[in-house]
């Protein structure tokens, strides 16, 4: 729990830092919402897709006219689908792991109202099920990630996003013989600029 706690305040320091060097009434936050379509990436036979849904909140930093820092704090829900199959009978089970999202973008304005993002992800598990039985003990608590993506403004507010999360760390917690398991997750959201 430390190491989570210093990994939070860590990405704070560096908003902070960006923040400094640009004036309050540049500083943007908002929040969004909507849908995620996930997998449990790896070597994982039969897995499928899983909709879910993240929410939270963000800030803009402005570091230039084009370029910002744009820090976020996400609950994401994840996961994957599965199917086995035992003689002539099919079992489908979910896979659902939620994880409190943290990336932090380098935000780019390619066009008018049109930005282009890139950046690191952390993540932290907040709880894992596959069914009704509670597995977060397989999964590993931290999991990094990189975030690519682009929203466009309709408005100097609104706006919708969409990004591609590819996960980097190998989540499950017991791998052997090679076995690894990442998460990969497709988002598209609305949200809110104040």
């Amino acid at each position: 729990m430390k190491k989570h706690i210093l990994s939070v305040v860590a990405a704070l320091a560096v908003c902070a830092g960006a923040q400094a060097q640009t004036s309050v009434d540049d500083f943007k936050f908002g929040f969004k919402g909507g849908y995620n379509l996930s997998n449990l990436g790896g070597d994982i036979p039969g897995h499928k897709a899983l909709s879910g849904f993240h929410v939270g909140g963000f800030a803009e930093i402005p570091v230039s006219a084009k370029f910002a820092v744009q820090p976020e704090v996400l609950y994401s829900a994840q996961g994957s689908k599965s199917k086995t199959t035992i003689g002539n009978v099919d079992f489908k089970t979910d896979v659902k792991a939620d994880f409190i999202n943290v990336p932090i973008l380098a935000k780019y304005y390619a066009l008018e109202g049109l930005s282009v993002e890139a950046g690191p992800q952390i993540g932290f598990l907040v709880k894992a099920k596959q069914g009704s039985v509670d597995v977060k003990d397989a999964f590993k608590s931290v999991d990094f990630g990189l975030a690519v993506g682009a929203s466009y403004y309709f408005t100097e507010n609104i706006f919708a996003s969409a990004r591609y999360n590819f996960g980097l760390t190998d989540v499950a917690k017991h791998s052997s013989d090679g076995f690894k398991m990442h998460n990969n997750v497709f988002q598209v959201a609305v949200g809110y600029r104040f």
